[in-house]
């Protein structure tokens, strides 16, 4: 496990392949992954619309498959398919989303540390 990666919430090495090892394009996919996540989880409010849920948890977790955070790719799956439970439930299910979202946000954010701190050389 690399400096950057602090968790292991993000396939690095898969995201570094599928950019073919180009650092200003995973820091760009990972750009686009924040926002993403701050957009789509404004929709996992377990006692708002259910289907603005299912679509919230369905776009996260295929922003969560492009840069390889496989686990919080599954809990979204749970969130998607869990569209219709009571809020007791789906809060529950918020709580593992958030936990799983927060440490991949901490990978991105060690990743980036790691990468201004080449820039120094």
């Amino acid at each position: 496990m690399a400096r950057r990666d602090l968790t292991g919430a993000i396939d690095f090495d898969y995201l570094e392949s599928f950019a073919a090892g180009d650092a200003d394009l995973v820091d760009e996919v990972l750009g686009l992954f924040v926002e993403q996540a701050q957009l789509w989880g404004r929709l996992l409010d377990p006692d708002g619309d259910g289907a603005a849920w299912r679509d919230g948890a369905h776009t996260l977790k295929g922003s969560a498959l492009g840069i390889g955070a496989k686990a919080l790719a599954a809990v979204c799956g749970e969130a998607e398919g869990g569209w219709q439970e009571p809020a007791a439930i789906k809060e529950a299910i918020k709580n593992r989303l958030d936990h799983a979202l927060d440490l991949v946000l901490a990978d991105i954010a060690a990743w980036r540390h790691e990468m201004a701190l080449r820039g120094l050389r």
